[in-house]
């Protein structure tokens, strides 16, 4: 083909800020996967939206090259922009790591390497917690725990302070915005369940079901305005992907308090209706998480003659005596009557993604 072609026939191609760049294929973990359309300028914004909000405190007074360990698939919205090109943008080394499921090699790099930033999701975060040699590493240039993807539990991050020194700092992104949207930033000291600030450049406002803005403290779906939003899903209609005013709606229920940290509550989708209540599967999940023979849970809501839906727990053991019972008893003292799982199912594995997101529709 070179052979067949002279120099001057070749033309560079024009790329404008505004040009698509990819298309990042949603997780499809409510439903069927979307394109999300990302332009050059949709990409490159978040990459330095990020570095201001975290990027610049992790370099903040040191010498050495950064390093920053990728445990996630790089085709993962949240890799591709934190670990990769944000990665790239700051000129820190980049510890791929191509086999997360391989705990021990994932201890192991983390031991070899002694990254200054390592990103995570929950799942991942308690695979490492249980290993028994990752107490006793060397955390002493960790600058920052960065935890995302989906809910990061309490007693999680507690127990990740507790080893490495350092909280988990929580943030919130999807596909069709880059991905970050917010995060708690450097020097804040104790997990405080939210999910940060919005970065810098963009909005944030809690809507109603009639895209009004809510009353602070109200829940409502989170509408997000910024430049790293993307222009629309590929050859889909968009007509309700936006409000009329050009916010993204993004299918998660949230609270902002006064001081404007942004706490998600759980997926629109995977809301369930108990005799009119609303029932967050997040929060279920967290309190069930917290008994100590408890490894991990999914919650999901089944159909029930008297009230509509009901919760049902879904069980991975810690410890193989857990009983039934058990649960029952600590759902009692942790949750209002129409919160606490009707039934529950103890089960080898939860079905997760590529990334460690749990898979509710799988459940179903």
């Amino acid at each position: 083909i070179l052979q067949s072609q002279r120099a001057e026939d070749f033309k560079d191609v024009t790329i404008e800020r505004e040009d698509l760049a990819l298309l990042q294929y949603t997780g499809g973990t409510t439903g069927k996967p979307k394109g999300a359309m990302l332009t050059h300028y949709n990409v490159m914004a978040n990459v330095c939206q990020c570095y201001a909000m975290f990027g610049n405190a992790i370099e903040a007074g040191r010498r050495e090259q950064i390093k920053i360990l990728n445990p996630l698939p790089l085709y993962h919205i949240f890799s591709f922009t934190v670990c990769g090109l944000l990665g790239i943008y700051g000129g820190w080394e980049d510890v791929l790591v191509t086999n997360p499921r391989d705990i021990d090699g994932l201890v192991k790099t983390i031991e070899q390497h002694r990254p200054h930033v390592i990103p995570s999701v929950n799942t991942l975060f308690i695979g490492m917690l249980h290993h028994p040699k990752f107490a006793s590493l060397d955390f002493s240039r960790l600058a920052l725990s960065i935890g995302g993807g989906t809910a990061i539990i309490k007693a999680v991050s507690d127990q990740w302070q507790q080893v490495t020194g350092m909280i988990i700092n929580e943030g919130y992104g999807m596909s069709e915005t880059s991905p970050v949207i917010s995060f708690n930033p450097p020097g804040i000291s104790h997990f405080n369940g939210s999910v940060g600030l919005p970065l810098a450049m963009m909005d944030i406002k809690i809507i109603d079901e009639n895209d009004s803005a809510c009353a602070i403290g109200e829940p409502g779906e989170v509408g997000i305005k910024g430049p790293q939003v993307m222009r629309g899903y590929w050859q889909q209609d968009n007509t309700n992907t936006f409000t009329k005013d050009g916010y993204f709606k993004s299918g998660d229920i949230g609270v902002m308090n006064e001081e404007g940290f942004l706490t998600l509550v759980d997926r629109k989708k995977d809301m369930i209706l108990v005799s009119g209540f609303n029932v967050y599967p997040n929060e279920v999940e967290a309190a069930l998480t917290e008994h100590p023979k408890v490894l991990e849970v999914a919650v999901i809501g089944i159909a029930d003659e008297h009230s509509g839906e009901v919760p049902k727990a879904f069980v991975v053991k810690k410890e193989a005596s857990l009983s039934v019972e058990e649960l029952q008893a600590f759902a009692g003292e942790r949750l209002t009557g129409y919160k606490r799982p009707q039934s529950y199912e103890f089960i080898d594995e939860l079905p997760k993604t590529a990334v460690g997101k749990i898979l509710r529709k799988s459940l179903r």
